[in-house]
């Protein structure tokens, strides 16, 4: 893979590279961006949230027409779970093990962390949440379901990509897992992470009628409690933290609308 210094990459390549990065369908077959593009994939990673969340989307809605609708809710999330690679569920295990087996120790927390063997705080949060968030979408049933998943993937992601802004990466650059460190975004890329993000949301807001105040504030309120934690343990955030915030932040999102309904 080519290199090449930041100022000299297209918009275009780094939206390719958002999408190699964050999925496991072969973009990279088609065309294959600088190595430097890759800092800045988060900048574009609600965007890849259109794409998964309509993976999932779709699966539901095409299931549920032939298959019972808990079948259907299951189908989905192994639909997005082979889209992604389980890419954002790795990092919530390994959050689960490092957060819950580090203690207060920060090198402890990452050296669990970076550990590829998943512990039982893995195991035991992963199933958790996934049964959180397979009886969240069969308790909104329906399009509604559909169009929250829609509307909750990209707005989990452009929540989350905030951490990137909020806080420095906790380990060294050399030390990463994925051997990238996402770089600071400026003012135009912030105002297109949150179209990106807000877009979606804020049609499945008119077509649904909910509380857009508790649709939006809970969620961020989630992400926000956190950013507390991890700033507390790590001073920075990880990949791994990422992945889990994104996670957790959209589960919020079920979690409200199946509240609200």
């Amino acid at each position: 893979m080519k290199e090449t210094s930041f100022d000299q990459t297209r918009w275009y390549d780094r939206l390719w590279a958002a999408f190699i990065y964050f999925t496991r369908l072969p973009f990279w077959r088609v065309h294959q961006p600088p190595r430097e593009c890759y800092r800045s994939v988060v900048e574009f990673w609600p965007l890849t949230g259109w794409l998964t969340g309509s993976v999932m989307a779709g699966t539901l809605l095409l299931a549920s027409m032939y298959l019972p609708y808990a079948v259907a809710v299951l189908l989905a999330i192994v639909a997005r779970l082979l889209v992604t690679g389980a890419f954002h569920e790795d990092g919530l295990a390994d959050f689960f093990d490092g957060f819950g087996g580090g203690g207060k120790d920060r090198n402890r927390i990452l050296a669990i962390m970076k550990d590829s063997h998943i512990g039982t705080y893995g195991v035991l949060g992963l199933v958790v949440y996934e049964l959180l968030l397979a009886a969240t979408l069969f308790s909104i049933g329906g399009e509604t379901g559909a169009l929250a998943i829609l509307a909750a993937d990209p707005f989990a992601k452009m929540v989350t990509a905030q951490l990137v802004m909020m806080m420095p990466y906790a380990r060294r650059e050399d030390e990463a897992k994925s051997k990238t460190v996402y770089r600071k975004m400026d003012w135009k890329a912030g105002i297109g992470l949150a179209i990106q993000g807000l877009l979606p949301m804020t049609a499945f807001l008119w077509f649904t009628g909910l509380d857009w105040q508790m649709v939006i504030f809970v969620p961020c309120l989630a992400m926000y409690f956190l950013y507390l934690l991890i700033w507390r343990r790590l001073h920075g955030y990880t990949g791994d933290c990422c992945g889990a915030v994104c996670m957790l932040v959209e589960l919020a999102v079920y979690l409200v609308v199946a509240a609200c309904l």
